[in-house]
């Protein structure tokens, strides 16, 4: 069986890290995007089995990202986690509205985040 992958959009190269350490011991085969853009092209080229998606990306939101995700017949069922530093604006409902499967506010544990992937996408 081939491993699951996951797509993780984020504009920080330093939160990128973070993630791409965690899931190394894991059996996920991560791909990235720097920005909305860029994970709209790759979700539809790649079709990972789970998006990880910021909220506060450059070129289209993490908002208008997941819109456009779930508009496409491929990508229209993919779970995808919002991830958003600004937990008390509202993020979470517009997050829910766009078709975001579940939602993580900054900072977050590794290892909720790690958990949380688990529950929407058991390894093997």
């Amino acid at each position: 069986m081939s491993a699951k992958t996951i797509l993780y959009v984020e504009d920080n190269e330093m939160n990128r890290k973070i993630v791409r350490d965690l899931l190394k011991r894991t059996t996920y085969r991560l791909i990235e995007a720097h920005d909305g853009e860029a994970a709209v092209t790759t979700a539809l080229e790649q079709r990972p089995d789970l998006i990880l998606m910021d909220i506060q990306l450059p070129k289209i939101s993490g908002i208008e990202a997941t819109r456009r995700l779930r508009a496409e017949t491929v990508t229209a069922a993919t779970p995808i986690i919002a991830i958003t530093s600004f937990a008390l604006s509202g993020d979470d409902q517009k997050a829910k509205e766009a078709g975001a499967t579940a939602y993580l506010a900054k900072p977050y544990s590794p290892f909720d985040l790690l958990s949380l992937i688990r529950k929407l996408l058991p390894e093997g």
